[in-house]
This record gives structure tokens, sequence and C-alpha cells, in this order.
């Protein structure tokens, strides 16, 4: 960051530790009713770029179930239900690794009967972990990052599928990294590709039933998964390399997913991939 700290944290990362801290509370945000009566699922929503969708969520009029992976995220997790709750809109925790199906499987179940349904299912969780070699990276590791950045998308799509009507909405997360790869997160960049074709084809899939698929992949954004996936020396001066000069905030990209969300926004968007990446331009 513009301190020029490289900042370390344990996996997965929490918010208070971050300096700066990352704006992720949408303050200042006025909602509009656009999502009035909604049930949304949102995955890794305990902070970052999941917490500033979930308080969005609940700032357009929706209830917001939230899924993370850790004990360590309790914290942030609490931090952002309160931030719901104080919206008016009911919020539900659930802490699980989405590396397993049967969890995938049970999130859904839950979240499905704790909010009366499901209207707008969020895969934002993911996993990376950086390698200056490629051959570092073990089979245990490339397994566990698609296990949870692919499968888990793939599982929860499918259990959520039989809940959703027309009308509702798939927003998954990609990144900039699986539209122009990363030298240093290979395996990252290769889930990520393939959850923006997974989207594209999904959309195709599901459209004559009226519920609409997308992804928003964006470029560097100050979260806490980056001083704990990231080594210092990546830290220090991350996101500086896009033409703006610097990362987002995670407020800057929750509005893509409340877009995305929104029919009366974005009823003739599906199979999109949206890329805020600070001016970064690329092939395709």
């Amino acid at each position: 960051m513009s301190d020029g700290s490289g900042q370390q944290q344990e996996y997965p990362g929490t918010t208070p530790p971050m300096e700066p801290v990352p704006k992720d509370r949408m303050d200042g945000y006025q909602g509009r009713g656009l999502l009035s009566g909604k049930r949304a699922l949102v995955t890794g929503g305990d902070s970052g770029i999941g917490r500033a969708v979930s308080v969005a969520f609940a700032k357009e009029g929706a209830d917001v179930s939230i899924a993370y992976l850790a004990s360590l995220e309790d914290e942030d997790a609490e931090a952002t239900a309160e931030l719901v709750r104080a919206e008016g809109r009911n919020c539900h925790l659930h802490r699980l690794d989405l590396a397993s199906e049967q969890e995938c499987e049970r999130l859904v179940r839950e979240a499905v009967e704790e909010l009366g349904g499901l209207d707008i299912l969020v895969n934002h969780a993911g996993t990376q972990e950086a390698v200056e070699d490629f051959t570092e990276t073990t089979t245990e590791q490339f397994d566990r990052t698609f296990k949870v950045n692919v499968y888990g998308v793939f599982w929860l799509i499918r259990a959520a599928l039989p809940h959703l009507r027309e009308g509702s909405a798939i927003i998954n997360t990609g990144s900039v990294n699986g539209l122009r790869g990363n030298k240093t997160l290979i395996d990252y960049s290769a889930s990520k590709g393939a959850i923006h074709v997974l989207t594209m084809s999904l959309a195709q899939s599901l459209a004559a039933k009226g519920i609409r698929v997308n992804c928003v992949a964006p470029g560097p954004v100050w979260t806490p998964l980056i001083p704990a996936t990231l080594p210092a020396g990546h830290v220090e001066g991350f996101g500086e390399h896009v033409p703006m000069g610097r990362p987002a905030h995670p407020d800057e990209i929750a509005p893509s997913y409340v877009f995305f969300a929104a029919d009366q926004l974005s009823s003739y968007y599906t199979g999109e991939v949206l890329a805020p990446v600070g001016g970064e331009t690329h092939p395709g």
C-alpha cells in the first residue's frame, strides 16, 4: 500500500490489523429498494468485498446469509452481521469449508430454511497462495485452490438451482488474473479463468429459466486476503501498477454486484464478466 509497509497476516486474514483499514462498510451508500424482499447468500461475506456486498444488499432491502471459513474470522463476520442488521435486515452466519461438497449442500439447505427461500447467490469466497516458481506448487495446493474456487462454486450453484426462480441471479467472483494470468498465482489464475467460462456457459444454460448468471472480475482490491496470502514484497506497493496507481477499496467494487443482482438494472445482462480493474487493459 501507499504507506510502504509489507504487512503480513495469518491466513485467511482479518480486517482490524490492516493499515490502512479497508473501506468496506458502504458508508454514504443510499439504497433505493432495488432488492426489496430479496434473499441472498454471500460466500466470503465476512470481510472485504463480501462484506461490502452484504451491506449494500441490505441497504437495497435484502436479507443476507453469509458464509466464511475460519474461527479467526468470527469477529469480522459478526461486524458484518451488525452492519446488515443495522439496516433492518436479517443476517445469518455460517462458518464452513467450501472445499467440501457436503458442507456446500448443507449451507444452501440452511440458508434457504432461514431466509425462507433464495433469490441471489453470490459465489465470492476464494483462496490463493503465491509461489515464485511454478514447480513449488504442490498437488495439495493445486487441489485446494480448485476445490474452493471452482468445485465449491459448482456445488453451491447445483444445490441452489432447485430453489431459484425466474428473476433470480447468480453472481460469481472472478479476477483480472483469470483474464490475463499471473506468474506467481498460476493455479489461482487458472481457477478464475474456469469461473469466467463457467459463468458464460451457465448463463446460456439457464437463460430460458429466467435465471441470470454474471461475474465480477476485480483487479487489485485491498482486503485481508492480500496480507494473508502474498509475500511482504508483493503487499508493499500493492495495486500501484494499474493506471489509477492504487488498489480499489471493497466499497468501490460492491456496486457491481448490486447491478447484477437487481433485475431493474441488468435484466438483459447474462454471461457477462465485468472487470473493475483500475484502468488496466487486456485482450478480449
